[in-house]
């Protein structure tokens, strides 16, 4: 396991770290005991590194976490995310006194008395222009609540924002093989800022691991059944923004990445790794087996230039006009 620096942070967190959203909830059916294994295995191969928030099952990934890494906290790093609970529109949510309370119940359950990094999870962009959040962070950095503090954020545009007017640790993206716009501004400038990058959903919600037919029925409390089209939040975070038959069809002209890597997952895995600017990749997981094939995607070969390349094209050319949503 390679490990990087958070942007200006002394947090040197793995490249490869784990979500929780899918432990939590949201996912379909889910298993405590078989998560509880899971995040143990992660860490006996070098990950230090989990990312959460509060409404992943409204706290119980956070719960998870704390008892898989008792004992262990000094060894692994938290990122949680707030403000979900509440109605992210309204500027009350993002007091003080709002913000504190949601950062007490993620400490208490988390069993820790520091957040890592805290982040706002995926405001909409009056928030962050509004900018009040931000100082309300910096206090509680102060006050020694949190190590750090970032934003996970929807679009490239809110992205740029946050970078240009707040002195955030870190930012946390929508990036895979089917996302790759934040390469081409938003990478670079994040760069330049020494602000970390946390890339989410690199796998396009289970589309880059070549396992799905256009006919495949998702659970009913699966979010890949219930948002694929927006109806519970940003379309991104659901098939990249891809409709689902057309992110099927795409990802089968992308077998090709699985040569000489085992499969597509850890192939697609590789690849974000390989971008320098990202700092640690956080697919999801629900049990030993998906932990232990991510883990693989940190040996396999690394990708060409040539094959960077046409990386490149086939998003240009095939993917880019597909995606829905603002990104």
């Amino acid at each position: 396991m390679n490990y990087n620096t958070l942007g200006k942070t002394d947090l040197k967190i793995s490249e490869l770290g784990f979500g929780t959203w899918a432990i939590g909830g949201s996912w379909g059916k889910t298993n405590d005991e078989e998560a509880l294994k899971a995040i143990e295995l992660a860490v006996e191969r070098g990950v230090n590194f989990f990312d959460t928030a509060d409404v992943y099952g409204m706290g119980h990934s956070e719960e998870l976490l704390a008892k898989a890494l008792k004992g262990k906290e000094s060894q692994v790093h938290i990122a949680t995310k707030f403000c979900r609970q509440g109605d992210i529109h309204d500027p009350e949510t993002y007091t003080m006194a709002q913000v504190s309370s949601y950062l007490e119940d993620s400490l208490r359950r988390l069993n820790r008395d520091q957040i890592d990094l805290y982040q706002i999870h995926c405001p909409p962009l009056e928030i962050l222009e509004d900018g009040r959040v931000f100082e309300v962070l910096e206090k509680l950095k102060q006050e020694g609540k949190i190590r750090n503090y970032g934003v996970s954020v929807e679009s490239v545009e809110e992205g740029m924002y946050v970078l240009e007017n707040t002195n955030v640790d870190a930012l946390q993206v929508i990036f895979n093989l089917f996302r790759q716009k934040p390469l081409e501004q938003l990478f670079p400038a994040a760069e330049e800022k020494g602000v970390g990058i946390l890339a989410r959903v690199p796998l396009a919600s289970g589309l880059l691991t070549g396992k799905y037919t256009e006919t495949h029925k998702f659970e009913e409390d699966d979010h890949r059944n219930f948002n694929r089209d927006g109806e519970a939040f940003n379309v991104g975070e659901t098939f990249a923004g891809l409709e689902f038959p057309k992110g099927v069809e795409l990802s089968s002209k992308l077998d090709w990445i699985a040569e000489e890597r085992g499969n597509m997952s850890r192939a697609a895995l590789k690849w974000v790794m390989q971008q320098e600017e990202v700092t640690s990749v956080i697919p999801g997981f629900r049990n030993r087996k998906q932990v232990e094939d991510n883990l693989s995607a940190v040996e396999v070969k690394p990708f060409s230039e040539g094959e960077l390349e046409q990386l490149r094209d086939f998003y240009q050319k095939e993917v880019h006009e597909f995606i829905r949503g603002v990104y």
